[in-house]
């Protein structure tokens, strides 16, 4: 399966909390990074069990955004909206012979990092789509 198929199928089973689905995109040894957050999740059970919780995969949908991919490099611009708060993440993922073997996602929420005054001469404001 082509790198960009994989991962958008991805994104299509953890909307739908499919985990043996996501599962089957995972590599066992996959590394996926948070920088962020600063946390690195290693192997496909623990990616699976972090994205599985209860109190983290509750009733959310994905929006795909956007998604590109140059050889087994794949970007994703996704949106996760919640109740009381709405997260985004771009993330860069590896494929190699049909699975995820690593990626890196930035999340965030839109207004989480509030511009400083100073640049206000300078900029506008960014209008939702």
């Amino acid at each position: 399966m082509e790198p960009l198929n994989v991962v958008a199928q991805l994104w299509e089973r953890i909307g739908a909390r499919d985990w043996d689905g996501v599962a089957k995109l995972i590599a066992e040894d996959a590394v996926i990074e948070w920088p962020v957050s600063g946390e690195r999740i290693v192997g496909r059970a623990n990616f699976i069990a972090v994205n599985s919780d209860d109190g983290y995969a509750d009733e959310r949908s994905v929006e795909l955004l956007r998604i590109l991919a140059d050889g087994d490099l794949v970007v994703t611009e996704v949106e996760i909206p919640q109740d009381h708060v709405v997260y985004r993440a771009v993330s860069l993922w590896t494929v190699r012979d049909g699975e995820i073997v690593g990626a890196r996602e930035y999340w965030t929420s839109p207004g989480q990092d509030p511009a400083p005054r100073w640049r206000a001469g300078y900029v506008e404001p960014l209008v939702a789509d």
